[in-house]
């Protein structure tokens, strides 16, 4: 057969809107999901109140030990256009004059997606952050401090540039992750309706593959996705290195 499944892939009606709506998702879910833990990090960092601090790590980090059937059943319920919370405010709050239908209309999904990335990865994600915060040594911001530095040029020369690797680790990682979208959240929250910019090739290969039975096709639309996620990680690897000085080989 050679190269028969990739042509028929390539050459096919699904392609450019698949890779689109895969590189878009990802794309969007790496500049919000990559960026939110980071700015919690350093808001929780400056927090002092001790059983505060603990409180909000713990409620910031439960949504990650929550099941992703779950979190998708709480966002349509949140988003119900007849008993939603959201709606509610909409309506009864802000004035809106009829509720607004999200989970049938395609402009909303990719928001509402990485939202709900967000919600769910955003205390657990901090968790790396917060570990390479406590390796600073508090005689740099003591040193800076005597040097007349004030609080936003203490953060630019120690904070950031101690969360330096660690960052560029977690960005490269994230940058391979871009078309590894899992299929199991956009199944639990897609529909017909909001195909147009919800399907994606994990959700496609899911289709073709266990639905339809076709697994050589799917199998090779697979990899297809894995060369590319390959190709992402090993070109950030490279922009890092030629940066940073830094990176994961």
């Amino acid at each position: 057969m050679g190269f028969y499944h990739f042509r028929s892939f390539f050459t096919g009606f699904y392609f450019w809107p698949l890779l689109r709506n895969t590189l878009l998702l990802g794309l969007y879910s790496l500049l919000a999901g990559f960026a939110v833990p980071i700015v919690f990090t350093l808001l929780l960092n400056e927090v002092r109140f001790q059983p505060y601090k603990r409180f909000v790590q713990t409620v910031s980090y439960l949504p990650h030990f929550i099941s992703t059937v779950i979190i998708a059943g709480m966002v349509v319920n949140f988003l119900s256009p007849s008993s939603g919370i959201v709606n509610a405010f909409l309506t009864q709050v802000v004035g809106l004059p009829k509720p607004l239908f999200f989970m049938a209309e395609p402009g909303w999904f990719r928001a509402i997606y990485v939202a709900s990335d967000i919600w769910q990865g955003v205390g657990w994600g901090t968790i790396i952050y917060l570990a390479a915060l406590s390796g600073i040594n508090p005689e740099l911001y003591e040193a800076a401090r005597i040097d007349g530095a004030s609080r936003w040029q203490q953060y630019w020369h120690v904070t950031f540039v101690a969360l330096i690797p660690i960052t560029v680790m977690m960005l490269i990682l994230r940058v391979g992750q871009m078309m590894q979208l899992g299929p199991e959240k956009v199944l639990l929250l897609y529909n017909p309706l909001i195909y147009e910019t919800a399907d994606i090739i994990s959700t496609y290969v899911y289709r073709r593959g266990l639905l339809q039975a076709d697994y050589s096709y799917a199998a090779a639309v697979d990899l297809f996705q894995s060369a590319i996620g390959f190709v992402l990680v090993v070109m950030a690897n490279r922009v890092a290195r030629s940066t940073t000085e830094g990176g994961l080989w």
